[in-house]
């Protein structure tokens, strides 16, 4: 008796998502011009943003807004899902290109160094250190302008100080 079988579809695996690299400053400090960095593992905000949003809705409440430069970012949708919820994108030319503007209802504008996502590991962790050091009061720029070359040691540029009022005292 001949014996048949049933193809079966072989079974795949869907890969965990990737933490989000995220390096906040404590709650109680934010005297500077960064809160923090994020250092994003593509430039496509629809997939990245998402879980960003995520990972910031217990410690700075749910986020409804976000801004970028878009020298950066080669598509800005207007909108991008994260869960149940929309959150609203918009760019402006004038924002630092290396900063990423959050709206919370619950805490205000928080802003973010985006580390770029091809920067070596080394450096990236440098940046997030330096981004959330209490004591900083380089802008975004001014931070990736200071972050050593990671093939020579040297800076990459001069630094740029805060200019940004308010944000310092």
């Amino acid at each position: 008796m001949p014996t048949t079988s049933t193809p079966t579809m072989p079974l795949i695996e869907s890969a965990p998502p990737l933490p989000v690299r995220l390096f906040l400053n404590p709650a109680a400090t934010r005297p500077g011009p960064v809160d923090g960095a994020w250092w994003p593992y593509s430039r496509d905000l629809t997939r990245e943003l998402p879980a960003l949003a995520m990972a910031l809705d217990l410690p700075w409440g749910r986020i409804t807004r976000v801004a970028v430069n878009p020298v950066h970012w080669p598509v800005i949708p207007g909108k991008v899902p994260v869960g149940r919820r929309v959150v609203h994108v918009g760019w402006f030319a004038e924002q630092d290109p290396h900063d990423l503007l959050l709206l919370s209802y619950r805490v205000g504008r928080w802003d973010l160094l985006v580390i770029p996502p091809e920067t070596a590991p080394d450096t990236a962790a440098r940046l997030m250190a330096a981004a959330g050091d209490p004591g900083n009061r380089l802008t975004a720029s001014g931070l990736m302008a200071a972050a050593p070359d990671d093939s020579t040691g040297a800076a990459v540029a001069a630094v740029i100080p805060n200019e940004r009022p308010g944000r310092n005292s």
